[in-house]
């Protein structure tokens, strides 16, 4: 695996992570510099913690915790004192399937646990099979709710959203 750590992102590292996607990304371009807002203004404000997996000083991963309901949408039932809500599971292409995200994951249940979190949730369109089979694997199989979440563009998506134990 290389010189791979895995660290609470600082607000560079956000900066960078979003840089890249902003980037990459082929037709939401706006969505994305809106959303790296965000991630400044909720990193800033404590209201969020990023995750990010490292190696060879490349950001190869990442993922966020929404401490807060404010930044959670339809977040009744998702995020409270004892849950955290769950999002931005990215992988860069390439190094998918090699056990960079699962040590991330690890590193960042075991943060959240310390910091007093017993519930984590997490949110996935229905299509999104691979993805929700990954979610499932990780233990969130306890089904809450469907919802429409609406993108900064208005595109509207529904969400399945889910939960599991943090132990």
């Amino acid at each position: 695996m290389g010189d791979y750590i895995c660290k609470i992102a600082t607000l560079d590292d956000v900066i960078k992570k979003y840089d890249y996607e902003i980037e990459n990304a082929i037709d939401d371009k706006d969505n994305w510099i809106i959303w790296k807002e965000k991630a400044i203004d909720r990193t800033k404000n404590g209201l969020s913690v990023t995750y990010c997996g490292v190696l060879d000083n490349e950001i190869i991963c990442e993922t966020t915790a929404a401490l807060d309901p404010s930044i959670v949408q339809n977040s009744d039932g998702l995020i409270d004192d004892k849950t955290v809500y769950l999002y931005a599971f990215r992988t860069n292409e390439g190094y998918h399937n090699k056990g960079y995200f699962s040590k991330l994951f690890k590193f960042m249940m075991e943060d959240l646990k310390s910091r007093g979190y017993k519930r984590a949730t997490l949110g996935v369109e229905p299509e999104e099979e691979r993805n929700r089979a990954i979610y499932s694997k990780y233990g969130f199989n306890e089904y809450i709710k469907s919802e429409l979440e609406e993108y900064p563009d208005g595109t509207k998506i529904k969400v399945d959203y889910y939960a599991k134990d943090i132990t």
